[in-house]
Order: C-alpha cells, then sequence, then structure tokens
C-alpha cells in the first residue's frame, strides 16, 4: 500500500512514518507540511491507496482539502484531529473521510486502523476484479451483471468482514455454524452439541476432536473482533458502528475495560478477555437474518 502523510507537525509525520515501517503497513511515498497543494491528480500520479492528513493545518484545513478530492480519490481517507467536537468529526465524515483517528497517536490504533483500511481496499481491489473477469466472459452483453440475491450465509459474511475477522482462522467455522444453525430452524444449542454436529456435517473423521478444536479457532477469532470493536470505540466513540457492534457482539462494560487499556497503549491477553460465545453467535445468526 502506498501511503501519503499531511501534518504540519513534523513529529507527528516522522511517529506515523516510523510505525508504518516498522509493522510493515506500507510504503510511505510522500510526506508533506501541508495540503496547499493536494490534488486528485497527484494522488493518482504517485499511486496513492491511502491518504493520512491532519484536519487542523494553517493556509487550507484537513476538511477543506479532502474536499477537493473525495469524489474523485478512490483510494481511502484518515483523518488526524485533537478536535473532539461532534458536529466537526461528524462533518469530517460527511466529507468523505473513512476513518478518524484522535491525537495524541495511539500506536495500537493506528496499526489497526490501517490494517483495517488495506482489507477493505483489498476485498475491493478483488470485487472489482471479479466483475471485470465477468464482464470479459460475457462480452456481448454490455450490461453489468445481475448480482445474486445475498442469502444468510452472504450477509453473516459481510458482518465478519465489518468486525475485521473474516480471514481468521474460525471465519469459516462461523458461516458453517450459521448454515447449520439456519437449516435447524435457528435454534442454538448447548454449543458442544452445535460444534461438534458442524464437524459431522463436514466430513470430520473425528467429530468431537475436531468441535474441541473448532472451539480453540472461536475463542480467538471472537477475541480478535473484540479487539477490533473495542480499537473501533477508541478510534471514534460516535463510530455508528461501534454503538451497534459493542453492545450487540459483547458484554459492553468488558469493550469499555478493553478500550481504556488500548488508550494506554496496552493491549489486552486472551485471558482478560471474557468471551460469550453463544450471546456472539446469537448475533452474528439474527444479523445475517435481517435482510431475509
Amino acid at each position: 500500500m502506498n501511503i501519503m502523510l499531511i501534518d504540519d507537525d513534523d513529529a507527528v509525520r516522522m511517529m506515523l512514518q516510523d510505525i508504518i515501517e516498522d509493522y510493515n503497513l506500507g510504503d510511505v511515498t510522500a510526506s508533506l507540511p501541508t495540503a496547499l497543494e493536494l490534488s486528485t491528480e497527484m494522488l493518482l500520479s504517485q499511486h496513492i491507496d491511502i491518504l493520512i492528513i491532519d484536519m487542523l493545518m494553517p493556509g487550507l484545513d484537513g476538511i477543506q482539502a479532502v474536499s477537493r478530492i473525495k469524489d474523485t480519490f478512490p483510494g481511502k481517507i484518515i483523518m488526524l484531529s485533537q478536535v473532539e467536537s461532534k458536529d466537526l468529526v461528524g462533518k469530517a465524515y460527511e466529507k468523505g473521510i473513512d476513518y478518524y483517528i484522535m491525537k495524541p497517536l495511539n500506536r495500537n490504533e493506528i496499526v489497526s486502523v490501517l490494517k483495517n483500511v488495506s482489507e477493505h481496499l483489498r476485498l475491493e481491489s478483488f470485487a472489482h476484479n471479479l466483475q471485470n473477469s465477468l464482464l470479459s466472459l460475457n462480452p456481448q452483453n454490455p450490461a453489468a451483471p445481475a448480482q445474486p440475491k445475498e442469502n444468510t450465509r452472504t450477509r453473516a459474511e459481510n458482518q465478519l468482514k465489518e468486525l475485521g475477522i473474516r480471514s481468521a482462522p474460525g471465519a469459516q467455522d462461523l458461516l458453517n455454524i450459521v448454515s447449520y444453525i439456519e437449516k435447524n430452524g435457528g435454534e442454538i444449542t448447548a454449543l458442544k452439541g452445535l460444534f461438534t454436529a458442524v464437524a459431522e456435517r463436514h466430513g470430520a473423521e473425528e467429530p468431537a476432536k475436531e468441535a474441541k478444536a473448532m472451539e480453540q479457532r472461536l475463542r480467538r477469532t471472537i477475541y480478535q473482533a473484540h479487539i477490533n470493536v473495542a480499537s473501533m470505540g477508541v478510534l471514534d466513540y460516535t463510530n455508528p458502528k461501534f454503538e451497534d457492534y459493542a453492545p450487540l457482539y459483547f458484554d459492553y462494560n468488558d469493550i469499555r475495560n478493553t478500550m481504556r487499556l488500548l488508550e494506554n497503549d496496552e493491549k489486552p491477553s486472551p485471558s482478560q478477555v471474557h468471551i460469550n460465545m453463544k450471546k456472539f453467535l446469537h448475533a452474528l445468526y439474527d444479523n445475517a437474518q435481517k435482510g431475509k
């Protein structure tokens, strides 16, 4: 990922570049103290995927700069600011930013946000390439192929993407469980029996053993979802996704405890995070059913 940094504070840009390089999050191809020259042409010529820009700068502020480019820049925009005003944060989102990071900068937030942004860009690129491939297979019909109707499993998969765990070890298990629950009338039975039944359905030679392995994968995956949602709240407490997902999938007090740790540059171990697996499965299945 090619990243452009714009902030009038040299120390902030240096810190961001160090974090990006330390965690192999991308290549900083431009680091600028002002947004006065910012344009879509500049971003495209340097093949920028992610723009990280400060809100308050002399000459031209971040919101004004984003207004110039958002309709024509295909990448993602992350805004930095010390401003806590909900009105200004809301205005920034209205102008087209994708994420908002509060100063002073938190290393864990930056890493988490950039990983999420990179994953979203990767998925968008995959979908775009897939659509082009389908069009090339049917050149006689210039119209875009009809989109298949979303089913429960597809909607569950979209939820996993929103939670940042679609590529996690237990993601496939979660999708298999959602499909199994749907075929059994929406009833979520005792988890041990549920995992064993799913393992049997998918041809496991030793269903009981596979059920135990499945449980461990699910715990790790739901733990990662917990961390992602807590990071979302640290990033922007007013984010509608955070407001929806935090109490829906998890115990809200547990999320707040994790947020406090992240704010202090700490990350809780899996043993410190309470995982209510049944609550998570109920929420995932119920959300996946909403579009029916």
